[in-house]
């Protein structure tokens, strides 16, 4: 186990390139950066400056090409591929913008497909699957295909599949995307009760609305980290959680008091 004062992620020198000779580019130029348990970090920056390689690499879905990478402690650089997708299994969810759902699965399959690589029976993959679908209000739509979904649904979808194994950190590449604002700010609160939980959450974005739910904001240019800020509690704007149902129903305005009748005196 990783001792309390270990970050959970840390890299030095990372770097990242493409291309070769002349035509070469550095997606990542020497990044240095140090994430501690349970941060919710928003990552942003204009189109191209690397945010999406490096949720790519944190993400064990690439390598760098120079630099370390250190999980909980222990450096990424040599695992071998079942290694890293072992970790994925079992540490890392990823939430994907374009959401990956396969289309000839049901809600409910789709949720249960990373226990497959655990070895966990068909049974109880369905189980576990419909437990956590009933955490975000989709248990009447567990054999719906894909298809049959809104886009805010397909995306809760997903972050379920993202949590089914349980995993610490949760990477989130432009999770609103495709989604209108009211479908937003729900897969938005979703993520900050996760992040209540304990889990690090790391997200890129380039709404900067979005940055009110994290508690470090990581502006990136031209492969380079331009600006790091963290944001106190205490400064954070407040939010209103809107019902996942969208069968709401309106408050009734109160009474108003009965008027008293005044009865006048009977003369003797």
């Amino acid at each position: 186990m990783a001792n309390i004062s270990t970050p959970v992620i840390e890299l030095r020198g990372l770097t990242k390139r493409y291309g070769v000779g002349d035509a070469e580019q550095k997606a990542l130029d020497s990044i240095d950066l140090v994430i501690e348990k349970g941060e919710f970090i928003a990552i942003m920056g204009p189109s191209g400056c690397g945010k999406t390689t490096l949720l790519n690499i944190l993400g064990l879905l690439d390598r760098s090409n120079d630099g370390e990478y250190f999980l909980d402690g222990k450096s990424v650089e040599n695992f071998s591929g079942t290694r890293h997708a072992r970790i994925r299994s079992q540490q890392i969810g990823i939430v994907f913008q374009s959401f990956n759902l396969i289309n000839r699965l049901t809600v409910i399959e789709n949720v249960a497909l990373p226990l497959t690589y655990k070895g966990i029976m068909r049974t109880k993959r369905l189980k576990q699957a419909s437990e956590i679908l009933k955490n975000f209000h989709l248990s009447e739509r567990e054999y719906y295909m894909p298809w049959q979904l809104s886009g805010g649904q397909m995306q809760r979808v997903a972050i379920a599949r993202a949590l089914v194994n349980n995993p610490s950190i949760i990477l989130a590449d432009e999770p609103t995307g495709n989604l209108d604002s009211k479908s937003s700010h729900v897969i938005m609160e979703e993520l900050s009760d996760i992040h209540k939980r304990g889990n690090t959450i790391i997200m890129v974005t380039h709404n900067p609305a979005l940055t009110t739910y994290a508690s470090r904001v990581i502006h990136m240019l031209d492969g380079n980290i331009a600006s790091d800020t963290k944001i106190p509690i205490e400064f954070k704007q407040s939010t209103t959680k809107i019902p996942l149902s969208t069968h709401q129903t309106e408050a009734k305005p109160p009474k108003k008091p009965a008027k008293k009748r005044k009865t006048k005196a009977k003369k003797k």
